[in-house]
C-alpha cells in the first residue's frame, strides 16, 4: 500500500472518531479518503487490522461504556446517543465486544458506588474530555488596597 494513502485513511478514521453517533457509510468514508469504496475497504483493513464497520462499532461501544459507567442514563438512552437505532443490535454488539450485557456492565459499576453524572446534564451539556480552564494568575497586590494580612473590618 502506498504510504501517501495513510494520511487519507487517517482522515476517514478521524471522521469515524468524531462523528460516530451519526449514520456513516463506506461511500462517505471512501470519499473522505479520496479513493474508491473497494480500495478503501482493502486499505483500511490492511492498515488498521479491522474493517471500517468494526472500527465504527468499537468506537460506539467504547463511548457507550463511558456513558454507562459515568452517568445514570438508561441502556436505551446510551444506545441512541452512540448512534444505534436498534437496542437489539446494540446489545448484541456490546455483549460481543465487552463480554457482558449493557445492563450487567452498568450494574457492575453502580455496585462500586461511583458517583454518577445525572442524565439530564449529559443531554444538555454532553461529557467533555477537556481539562477545566486554568485559574487566572494572581496579579499581586496592585489590585488589592488591603494588606494581605489585614483582617476584614
Amino acid at each position: 500500500m502506498p504510504e501517501d494513502l495513510l494520511p487519507h485513511l487517517r482522515r476517514a478514521r478521524d471522521l469515524v472518531d468524531r462523528e460516530y453517533a451519526r449514520p456513516l457509510d463506506v461511500d462517505e468514508l471512501a470519499t473522505t479518503a479520496g479513493v474508491s469504496k473497494y480500495h478503501f475497504l482493502r486499505c483500511f483493513a490492511a492498515t488498521y487490522g479491522r474493517t471500517p464497520a468494526l472500527y465504527l462499532a468499537e468506537r460506539r461501544i467504547e463511548r457507550a461504556q463511558d456513558l454507562l459507567r459515568a452517568t445514570n442514563i438508561t441502556v436505551t438512552e446510551a444506545c441512541m446517543l452512540v448512534g444505534y437505532a436498534s437496542l437489539g443490535s446494540f446489545s448484541r454488539k456490546f455483549t460481543e465486544l465487552v463480554g457482558m450485557t449493557p445492563s450487567a456492565y452498568q450494574a457492575k459499576f453502580a455496585a462500586d458506588g461511583v458517583p454518577r453524572i445525572p442524565g439530564c446534564y449529559v443531554f444538555m451539556h454532553g461529557l467533555s474530555d477537556r481539562k477545566p480552564p486554568e485559574p487566572a494568575p494572581d496579579p499581586g497586590g496592585a489590585i488589592s488596597e488591603k494588606p494581605a494580612g489585614a483582617a476584614g473590618s
